[in-house]
């Protein structure tokens, strides 16, 4: 938790979010996936500042805890002084404790960002889906947070000024905005009209441009000209060498093929796992993960 000091900006851990988004693909399949195409509604976890606080932060837990679809899980809920935002303890269940940070007694409204990364804590405990390391696993819970539909509430607690600060989360205001903007692709949404931090909003924009240009890379048809021109070049170059060739800076690979033309494999946009087809021109391609259809010009 950024508490006041500086907010780290950028993307610089965007390979792990994308391998993160895969992992989720490969572990839930497309169907659950799309089981989350509605996310937690700002009424669900509204707190005002009359409310009690400790049944006010069980009630915003058990609204999460139904998002997830978790019936029998039960969060025990408390306030602690602590250097991080939250913790919660991974036990067998159906019970877990998550002790939130004492300035959330005063900090009300960010309750419920607090809880959604905690509570996909529990949600990938009893998945058993985890990367190795500390860091790598918090940015796949932060990612997975937001794809499935309670990240926006973190990208919301992201408030900067000359004064102060706090971010809420491992991943960058921008890496929230990324993912956030890769669900409101898939699912039709627009989660600007639920954010009260401007900098949230503006963070999520520069996210919405790069999640766009993840679908205008060649050899995709949506891709720009000089993506264009740059693929045709490497293609020729792939060609005339007959070895793999893996053009420097791009997402597109070419190799060979023994029994039949040159293949170019790259990310699919929406769960980044690579797909390799011929090079004959134009190709249609479904990726068999999250059975997105790609007008492909190879």
């Amino acid at each position: 938790m950024a508490n006041g000091g500086p907010v780290e900006h950028g993307y610089p851990h965007l390979e792990t979010v994308r391998a993160a988004v895969t992992a989720l693909y490969r572990r839930l399949s497309y169907d659950t996936v799309h089981t989350f195409a509605t996310s937690v509604a700002p009424a669900d976890v509204a707190f005002c500042d009359t409310d009690d606080v400790y049944l006010g932060a069980q009630r915003v837990a058990r609204e999460l805890v139904r998002h997830y679809r978790l019936p029998d899980a039960r969060l025990i809920v408390s306030f602690r002084e602590m250097p991080h935002a939250a913790n919660v303890e991974l036990a067998a269940g159906p019970e877990y404790f998550v002790e939130l940070n004492d300035r959330f007694r005063t900090h009300r409204r960010d309750i419920g960002a607090a809880l959604a990364h905690e509570v996909t804590h529990v949600y990938l405990h009893r998945l058993g889906l985890a990367f190795p390391g500390t860091r790598d696993n918090e940015i796949l819970t932060d990612t997975t947070t937001t794809y499935l539909g309670a990240g926006w509430l973190l990208l919301d607690a992201y408030r900067e000024d000359a004064a102060s600060s706090q971010k809420l989360g491992y991943l960058t205001p921008e890496e929230f905005g990324y993912v956030l903007a890769k669900r409101a692709l898939l699912f039709g949404e627009d989660p600007s009209v639920w954010f009260t931090s401007p900098q949230a909003y503006t963070a999520y924009t520069k996210g919405l441009a790069v999640a766009r240009r993840d679908g205008q890379q060649p050899p995709l048809t949506a891709a720009g000209w000089a993506g264009r021109r740059r693929y045709a070049r490497d293609r020729r170059h792939a060609q005339d060498r007959q070895a793999v060739v893996t053009a420097p800076d791009t997402p597109y690979t070419f190799t060979p093929d023994a029994q039949g033309p040159l293949r170019v494999s790259f990310p699919c946009p929406t769960c980044h796992q690579r797909i390799r087809v011929p090079v004959r021109g134009r190709v249609r391609a479904r990726c068999a993960l999250c059975r997105t259809v790609l007008e492909c010009d190879t």
